[in-house]
């Protein structure tokens, strides 16, 4: 299995909107956000590339959560509004944002809302593209735990792997006493650590 370390790897955040985190039910939405908080703070502190996207902002998908404007203001300043393509990757506006992002880089980690909407599709398509990806499961959610596991079979029987943030943020860092791993270090405690037994 190859690691991603922060040179190779991009990532992407797809529709961390208002709306569709009430699209999810299988996980607390308390959860959701602290994941996305820490994936960006993360990829802020390992200097990592970051692109945002949404879709349909005036419908009831409504806007990207405030988090996301609070810790990657640029990256939300330049955000991908899709009209409604459900996979990101066949709007070829997000397409070439992600890829001018990415310069080369061929890791991605992926992680949004829905997962049995919004993330299968596009992580299966850059997948067959040569992009390597995983998807950070608990940085997202579906209606119900049936769609989640689906669409993890459905991914993963195309080569993408599955990741949780404590073991994404161990195979990034892999080393605590480094300076990166002092910088990464807090993000764990304050928005993972200090969270355990609050999720169930």
């Amino acid at each position: 299995m190859k690691q991603f370390k922060k040179d190779d790897t991009v990532m992407l955040l797809i529709d961390h909107q208002v709306g569709t985190l009430n699209f999810t039910a299988n996980r607390p939405h308390e959860m959701i956000i602290s994941r996305t908080r820490a994936l960006a703070k993360l990829a802020k502190a390992l200097g990592v590339p970051v692109v945002l996207t949404s879709s349909q902002e005036d419908h009831a998908q409504g806007p990207l959560i405030d988090d996301l404007k609070e810790i990657l203001p640029e990256e939300f300043e330049n955000r991908v509004k899709r009209a409604g393509i459900t996979n990101a990757w066949d709007d070829d506006n997000y397409k070439q944002a992600v890829l001018k992002a990415a310069d080369g880089r061929k890791n991605v980690i992926m992680a949004g809302l829905t997962n049995d909407v919004c993330i299968v599709w596009p992580s299966i398509s850059m997948q067959e593209e040569g992009f390597d990806i995983q998807v950070v499961i608990d940085a997202g959610g579906s209606p119900s735990q049936i769609a989640d596991d689906i669409a993890k079979q459905t991914w993963e029987s195309h080569g993408v792997r599955t990741t949780t943030i404590n073991q994404l943020i161990s195979e990034l860092v892999h080393n605590w006493a480094t300076e990166e791993g002092q910088n990464v270090l807090p993000i764990m405690f304050e928005e993972v650590m200090s969270k355990v037994g609050q999720f169930s």
